[in-house]
């Protein structure tokens, strides 16, 4: 999924696809803006039975995603949660103010949605494909309120009583570009969509 890049992100993605004509490789343009935007057009345009989100800035090896498949193959749990907070991270990957938001809201999910989370800011998110689809169904009960798509999932996956499970992950510092994350701005949007999210879950 490419998402208005100003670089030559398209040209790679185009010259990938006719590198290795034997793999599905599809190359979509997002026709929206915004992460959730992307993670929505890509799963509706994808075709296996699990789902992914891996984050392009390859700060998350995706070496690593048989540890999430095998999370679901292994019936251990529906839906596995990334987690950069268990391994040693390399020195520049994490700011400290960034890490302490990390563990706050690890805290604050974890009271949510009543299982134990670490890192809910981590863009590595792995479900089913039948299970993303109902909570796709049952959006409107929180509606459309999470630009970053990975909230709108962990919210619907707990409305749903699905079991979830922390995958740690190696976590690394990003080789290129800057991230589009503002911490102060988006720091408060995500204290308002969880305020809002424990008046459907807690306080219903």
């Amino acid at each position: 999924m490419e998402g208005h890049s100003r670089d030559d992100t398209w040209a790679e993605i185009e010259r990938v696809k006719a590198a290795y004509p034997s793999r599905r490789i599809k190359a979509l343009r997002q026709t929206g803006r915004g992460k959730g935007n992307a993670v929505r057009e890509g799963f509706a345009a994808a075709e296996g039975d699990i789902l992914v989100i891996l984050d392009a800035d390859l700060t998350m090896p995706p070496e690593e995603l048989p540890k999430f498949y095998a999370v679901l193959a292994d019936n251990r749990a529906e839906f596995a949660n990334g987690v950069r907070l268990v391994y040693p991270m390399e020195e520049r990957a994490m700011q400290f103010l960034n890490l302490c938001a990390n563990k706050f809201f690890g805290l604050l999910f974890t009271w949510l949605l009543g299982q134990a989370l670490k890192d809910t800011l981590c863009g590595t998110k792995v479900l089913s494909r039948a299970n993303y689809d109902k909570i796709a169904a049952n959006r409107a009960y929180f509606g459309d309120f999470d630009p970053f798509g990975d909230f709108d999932l962990l919210f619907g996956a707990g409305r749903m009583n699905l079991k979830m499970a922390d995958v740690p992950i190696r976590y690394r510092e990003r080789t290129y570009g800057v991230t589009n994350i503002q911490r102060w701005r988006h720091g408060w949007l995500l204290l308002r969509m969880v305020a809002f999210a424990a008046r459907k879950l807690k306080f219903v």
